[in-house]
C-alpha cells in the first residue's frame, strides 16, 4: 500500500531501477572490486552487492560516498537527464517586406518574434484575428493604428491589444523600427503602455 505521499511515479521507479546496473558498470569499468570499494566508502560489501543487484533501494546516504570514491558527480549514478541547450537560434526570413526572426522554437499558445520594419512601411493596412498581441519597441519609432486610434511608440515603450480590433503597425516614416512581438492566440493578456500620437508629439 502506498504511503501518505501516494505511489511513486513510474519514471522515478524506472530511474531507481537503473541505478544498480549503472553502479556495477562503473565499478567494473574502473577495475574496482567490491572489497576495495567497501573499504573506501565504509559501506559493507554485502550492501554494495545488493545495491548493484537491485535488492537494496539506493539512497543519498549510500550514493554520496560511492560517487566520491569514483570521483564522479552523483548525477552520473542516478542518470539525471542532461539539460538541453536552451538557446534559440532564429533563422531570419522576410515577410511582407519585413525581416522576422522567430524567438520561440516550437509552436505554442505564445509566439515571440523580433521584427525589423523598414522606414518606408507607413501605409496602414488594418487586419483582425483571434488573440492578444504585445509589442515592445527596441529602436526607432513605431506607429500603431488600433481601430480609430493612432499611436506612436518610442524605444522602450510597449503596447498590448486585442487583435480582434482592426490593427496595423509600421514605421513613422523616419527610420526603420525594431520591435519584439508576442502573440497569444488563446487570449493571454499582458501589460499595456502606449501614448497617443498627439500626446507623443507634445
Amino acid at each position: 500500500m502506498a504511503g501518505s505521499n501516494g505511489p511513486v511515479e513510474p519514471a522515478i521507479t524506472a530511474a531507481l531501477a537503473e541505478v544498480g546496473p549503472r553502479l556495477r558498470a562503473l565499478r567494473t569499468r574502473r577495475n574496482v572490486t567490491l572489497t576495495a570499494l567497501a573499504e573506501v566508502t565504509g559501506i559493507s560489501k554485502s550492501t554494495l552487492s545488493r545495491l548493484e543487484s537491485g535488492q537494496r533501494k539506493p539512497s543519498l546516504e549510500l550514493l554520496l560516498p560511492i560517487a566520491q570514491a569514483h570521483r564522479v558527480p552523483i548525477d552520473e549514478l542516478i542518470g539525471a537527464p542532461q539539460i538541453a541547450d536552451p538557446r534559440v537560434r532564429p533563422a531570419p526570413r522576410r515577410v511582407n517586406g519585413r525581416i522576422v526572426l522567430p524567438l520561440t522554437p516550437h509552436a505554442g499558445s505564445l509566439q515571440a518574434w523580433k521584427v525589423i520594419i523598414p522606414g518606408d512601411q507607413t501605409e496602414p493596412e488594418p487586419r483582425t484575428h483571434e488573440g492578444y498581441e504585445w509589442l515592445y519597441v527596441l529602436s526607432g519609432r513605431l506607429r500603431l493604428v488600433l481601430g480609430d486610434h493612432d499611436f506612436t511608440l518610442a524605444a522602450g515603450e510597449a503596447a498590448e491589444f486585442d487583435t480582434r480590433v482592426p490593427h496595423w503597425f509600421g514605421s513613422t516614416g523616419e527610420h526603420a523600427v525594431e520591435i519584439i512581438s508576442i502573440l497569444g492566440r488563446q487570449g493571454e493578456r499582458m501589460h499595456v503602455r502606449a501614448r497617443p500620437a498627439a500626446a507623443a508629439a507634445r
